[in-house]
């Protein structure tokens, strides 16, 4: 196994103060792509999608479950398939508790093809309490590019990949702002990192643009960060 090279304490810190000048322009880098995300226009959905979930039935406009922006992760979990992905699986393990998203007015819920009769007992062997829905049944998968025919013929086959998209919702108008998928994932795990990928962000004064911190709940990274149990919804 290749292992790093072996220095003196002065020249390991001459290294890493010279890779921490690139750590910090990357910092720089992704505040800004960050900023230029969040300047994505949105396009509203008119299309009516219906899931279900542990209540029943429920509405695109059901899942924010009241606050202004909608995170969905795009489980892989096709309706033939007796268990889930188990690299959305690992993903969804990474998950924290909500109670962070919810209190800037974010929730955060997973959704699949499959029937939720096979997800409600995945879900129990995974631990999870994440809100999960399926989609059986709708377009949302394929509308949202979860679930892409691979022949691209009517009625060909179809393939699951994993994904994130984000909505906004104002008064009872919902929007779509943004998705990613695959390696897109690959540095989100965080509730931060999670509100970097919204249109309202981190809700912090110092984002571009200027005038999204709306005043939900309390910004991401601030000394107005709670324990999960002491925010007040």
């Amino acid at each position: 196994m290749g292992l790093p090279g072996i220095v003196t304490r002065e020249e390991w810190l001459a290294a890493r103060e010279e890779l921490l000048v690139k750590e910090k322009a990357e910092t720089r880098a992704r505040d800004a792509l960050n900023a230029e995300r969040r300047r994505l226009p949105m396009v509203e959905i008119d299309k009516e999608y219906l899931f279900d979930g542990s209540d029943g039935k429920a509405t695109l406009f059901d899942l924010f479950d009241g606050d202004a922006q909608l995170i969905v992760y795009h489980f892989m979990f096709a309706p033939e398939w007796d268990a889930g992905c188990r690299s959305c699986s690992a993903f969804l393990d990474q998950i924290g508790h909500l109670a962070h998203l919810r209190a800037r007015g974010t929730n955060f819920i997973a959704v699949s093809r499959a029937p939720f009769t096979k997800i409600l007992p995945f879900k129990a062997r995974m631990g999870w309490t994440v809100p999960w829905y399926s989609s059986n049944g709708s377009d949302f998968n394929q509308d949202f590019n979860a679930t892409v025919v691979t022949s691209g013929a009517e009625g060909g086959e179809s393939g699951e990949q994993p994904g994130l998209s984000c909505f906004l919702r104002d008064g009872d108008r919902v929007f779509h702002t943004y998705s990613t998928y695959e390696r897109g994932l690959d540095w989100v795990a965080s509730y931060s990192s999670l509100l970097d990928l919204t249109a309202l962000g981190r809700q912090e004064e110092w984002e571009e643009p200027k005038g999204r911190s709306t005043g939900i709940g309390a910004p991401a990274g601030s000394g107005r960060v709670r324990y999960h149990d002491e925010y007040e919804r």
